[in-house]
């Protein structure tokens, strides 16, 4: 169940007008914090996500179902499954199936969320989407980034190229 917090945030992405995947994000980053606190863990960072984009779908964010070419059809089916109980008014989850899960992530690690195989896992997925794709989502977040939003985003730029440079010399 996400916390409260995660679901303001969801909800605040979507009034700004925000994408569905960076709605999800919300999920998926409460997932991660959650494996770092040990509270489970994870066989890997893409279950970490997976995880998060299900919930995310179940809490209501209108997040597609994987493309055909890029999943298995079990993983677009319970992508499919959990849009639609975000639809329907919540149920209460079965315990019984609740504690089987809990206990089985708490037997995984916590290495699936650490800052070295998120990277490894993000630059994978970036290496599978065409230059085209990254430039259209770069222009569509500038969109919705807001003009105060992209000045702080220019400055803090500048400095971080002033501090480069400094350091190169």
């Amino acid at each position: 169940m996400p916390e409260a917090r995660t679901l303001k945030k969801a909800k605040e992405d979507k009034r700004a007008g925000k994408s569905a995947s960076t709605q999800a994000g919300e999920f998926v980053k409460e997932q991660i914090d959650k494996v770092r606190a040990g509270s489970h863990g994870v066989r890997s960072s893409r279950q970490a996500v997976a995880i998060g984009l299900s919930e995310a779908r179940r809490a209501g964010v209108k997040l597609d179902p994987p493309a055909e070419k890029s999943s298995k059809a079990s993983t677009r089916k319970h992508a499919e499954k959990d849009l639609e109980a975000g639809k329907a008014p919540r149920k209460a989850p079965s315990k019984t199936r609740s504690e089987a899960t809990k206990t089985a992530l708490k037997r995984e690690s916590k290495e699936g969320a650490s800052t070295k195989a998120l990277s490894s896992q993000a630059k994978k997925a970036a290496s599978q989407r065409t230059s085209g794709d990254r430039s259209a989502a770069a222009k569509k977040a500038a969109e919705t980034k807001g003009a105060a939003g992209r000045s702080a985003a220019a400055k803090k730029a500048a400095e971080t190229r002033a501090r480069n440079r400094k350091a190169a010399s």
